[in-house]
């Protein structure tokens, strides 16, 4: 069995098993297995420990690793068990504060944009959003193998997302997002990382980290509102906060105006990973300098 298959089967595996163990159960054996990461210190846990490095402007306290770790892992634990759940399930199982401002934009037409962080439980965060009636569109970086992609695809779209990948889609991935608004969909975007290698330069806890372009040049481009989201998790359950909509630069070329938002974007996420920096799950290269 070559290694694409390998993986394709053992995501397939985690969905049926985790989905089908008790909770109790499940939370148990994905914190031990969080705990034994720590103590291997591989290569990922290595990369977050100098992320969280950077956030707190030295070095990380043990623990605060091994709860980082630990939420990563309940991340992927609760979210190979969401599709599991009723719509109630779904509604219960994720709190947003001031989401109120989500549904006016609704009842206005226009759709709204959120920045998210890769934080707390953000897959959560989607299904929530669709339970409450809110139609969401998003992009899904295109994994590979194929077949996982193909997986996860299937997996968001099962709890009511309408899904876009990065590459390969009908049309620009932009112009879709923007049918997307005019269809008045919520659109979030993981928005604390770069993937197109044509984002935009910001300070981000002292340094110089690229974000993605795509939240602030959709906002001005569509005139929706753009909101960034904090999330974080509570013992019972993942939560997060909306702030916004965020005020668009006035003045400017669009070019000087999307790096100008997107530095607001970027300062907004910051606040929230600040407050709730074990609960952000940056296993991978940020900032230029490295």
């Amino acid at each position: 069995m070559n290694r694409d298959k390998l993986v394709e089967v053992g995501f397939a595996a985690g969905w049926r098993v985790v989905r089908a163990l008790p909770k109790p159960v499940a939370a148990a054996a994905f914190r031990a297995g969080a705990d034994r990461a720590v103590r291997r210190q591989g290569p990922g846990v290595r990369r977050l420990e100098g992320n969280l490095g950077q956030v707190l402007g030295g070095p990380v306290p043990p623990e605060l690793l091994r709860d980082a770790v630990r939420s990563y892992a309940r991340y992927w634990m609760e979210s190979f068990r969401l599709p599991s759940l009723s719509r109630q399930q779904l509604r219960d199982g994720f709190a947003l504060e001031h989401w109120e401002m989500l549904r006016e934009a609704r009842e206005r037409g226009t759709g709204a944009i959120v920045a998210l962080p890769h934080a707390g439980n953000w897959d959560a965060a989607g299904a929530w959003v669709t339970a409450m009636g809110m139609p969401l569109t998003t992009v899904a970086e295109r994994l590979k193998p194929e077949a996982v992609y193909q997986r996860f695809l299937a997996y968001r779209e099962s709890l009511g997302m309408r899904i876009i990948p990065t590459a390969g889609g009908s049309a620009p991935t932009t112009d879709l997002l923007v049918e997307a608004l005019k269809d008045n969909h919520i659109v979030p975007l993981l928005a604390d990382r770069d993937l197109s290698r044509r984002g935009v330069d910001v300070r981000f806890f002292g340094g110089k980290a690229r974000m993605p372009a795509g939240p602030a040049l959709l906002a001005l481009r569509t005139g929706a509102p753009l909101f960034v989201a904090s999330l974080w998790y509570e013992p019972e359950r993942p939560v997060g906060r909306l702030v916004g909509p965020l005020e668009p630069p006035p003045e400017g070329t669009l070019t000087e105006r999307v790096r100008a938002l997107t530095q607001t974007v970027a300062d907004e996420l910051a606040k929230g990973i600040a407050q709730h920096p074990a609960d952000w799950h940056m296993l991978q290269k940020l900032w230029l300098a490295e």
